[in-house]
């Protein structure tokens, strides 16, 4: 469950990113940004090729493709990831389902909350159901030297 939550939740920071860069056409601003004509723009007044730069490059979408990678890392190492950011992402999908209506992140964003709530929810009960488990350490912590 965990690892399919990672997959998805970097799949859609990375539609969202390629998304905006070629089917919205912000890439088309890039001249734009880097000549440095975004300086000082007033953001309350937001130009097109500056409103192309936040949807696109400077959107969510980069911050979520690393949250994904951070959960399959996490993963990888045996270690469960923490259910704040499932429960982060499943609010933030819902209030963009009540401010944007159904958007794709309204929609699908969910999918990956509940994943990981599930992926947390049974490695706690297998730890908790393990004989004389140790639930301090994770299962592939460092042993101390010596």
């Amino acid at each position: 469950m965990i690892k399919w939550a990672g997959r998805l939740i970097v799949l859609f920071g990375v539609l969202h990113t390629l998304g905006a860069l070629t089917v919205e056409g912000a890439a088309h601003h890039a001249g734009a940004w880097f000549s440095g004509e975004l300086w000082g723009e007033d953001l309350a007044a937001m130009s097109p090729a500056n409103s192309a730069y936040w949807l696109s490059v400077d959107s969510f979408g980069v911050p979520v493709i690393l949250i994904g990678l951070t959960v399959l890392w996490l993963d990888r190492r045996g270690i469960t990831p923490p259910t704040f950011i499932a429960w982060t992402l499943g609010i933030w999908s819902v209030i963009d389902a009540v401010v944007l209506g159904p958007t794709p992140q309204a929609l699908a964003g969910p999918l990956p909350a509940i994943l990981l709530l599930i992926g947390a929810r049974r490695a706690q009960h297998s730890i908790n159901s393990a004989p004389h488990a140790d639930t301090t350490r994770s299962p592939h912590a460092e042993k101390p030297a010596g």
